[in-house]
């Protein structure tokens, strides 16, 4: 019996092999996104939708958080292993001696529309109007709530003259607009075009295009991209450079089809009711996404700029901007997508 058991041994131990390849193969890559129905993030399900994931052999399970605060959270909390969610984080999370990068830089401008109600447009004419009002964000923390103090600030107001109230987004955000608990806030497509169709909101600023963003911000700002904590990207640089191939391949995709040919890729629930609308909005703001996924020269140094002019924590603080992102997935992505 003991011959036998022994002559048996190696067939286990490869059998216990397999076994464990398989199990690690299988393993999830959570990624959790500040909002997946948002156009802003629309690469993170585009991705999905095309395959791209589970060609280079991922199982990637995508998880919804409407402010990009509660999914940085999560990061940081170890349940997901990657964010999609606006690049400022990294910045704010550095400055808090915690260090997440981006790895895939999906847009050079936020994508976000500050609207103000309609029974509210003659008083709120800009935002030195903010005083006293009550504003929407999706979040306290979150990138919304970083731009709106940017903004109250750059036009004479101090903190604590207005109120950020935290509203989420799409059907949460367009009900406290409706129902008189926000004034104006902050909030992206396909929610602005359903708020501006049924006329309870109109534009006050808009930073859905590179242009106006630069007026606002005062240069390119870097916005939506896939950041994950330093010390996972260490470790799994295999799963990274996976994920910059999929996300890579995405944004190809996005910049060289039309709104309508990526709308027909989406869920159908994602157009809020209104496929047609979906698509304009898409049309107008499509340019926003990188087409290779690269931090643009100098967007960096914008948002450090944007978020030190309000934030205490950021404010006086060094910040190394260089281990705040990292250009080394996408640019391999780029020569692998090339080919």
């Amino acid at each position: 019996m003991r011959v036998r058991t022994l002559a048996l041994l190696p067939a286990f131990l490869a059998f216990t092999l397999t076994m464990t390849t398989c199990v690690h193969a299988s393993d999830k890559v959570r990624i959790m996104v500040g909002g997946v129905e948002k156009q802003i993030y629309l690469p993170a399900k585009l991705a999905e939708q095309l395959g791209y994931f589970k060609d280079e052999g991922l199982d990637v399970e995508l998880l919804t958080e409407p402010a990009g605060v509660n999914a940085e959270d999560e990061l940081l909390a170890g349940a997901v292993q990657g964010v999609v969610g606006f690049y400022d984080h990294a910045i704010d999370l550095q400055s808090k001696g915690k260090f997440v990068e981006s790895i895939v830089q999906l847009s050079n401008a936020p994508g976000e529309v500050e609207l103000v109600a309609t029974k509210q447009a003659k008083t709120i004419r800009s935002a030195a109007d903010w005083k006293g009002k009550t504003l929407g964000v999706t979040g306290l923390g979150s990138s919304t709530n970083f731009l709106t103090q940017y903004i109250a600030v750059k036009n004479g107001l101090k903190p604590g003259e207005f109120t950020a109230l935290p509203v989420g987004a799409g059907n949460t955000f367009i009900a406290a607009l409706q129902q008189g608990k926000i004034d104006a806030g902050m909030t992206t497509e396909p929610t602005v075009s359903r708020l501006l169709k049924t006329g309870d909101a109109k534009v006050l600023i808009d930073l859905r295009t590179m242009e106006q963003t630069k007026k606002v911000l005062g240069g390119t700002y870097p916005a939506a991209a896939l950041y994950m904590q330093t010390s996972y990207v260490e470790s799994h640089r295999d799963v990274t450079q996976k994920l910059a191939n999929a996300f890579v391949r995405t944004l190809r995709f996005v910049s060289s089809h039309s709104a309508e040919q990526i709308a027909d890729k989406m869920p159908a629930d994602y157009y809020a009711g209104d496929k047609a609308m979906y698509i304009k909005a898409l049309a107008g703001s499509k340019a926003m996404f990188t087409s290779d996924g690269r931090m643009p020269d100098g967007g960096p140094k914008t948002v450090l700029a944007v978020l030190a002019a309000f934030s205490r924590s950021v404010k006086g603080k060094q910040i190394d901007l260089a281990r705040t992102y990292t250009s080394e997935f996408v640019t391999a992505a780029n020569k692998t997508a090339a080919k």
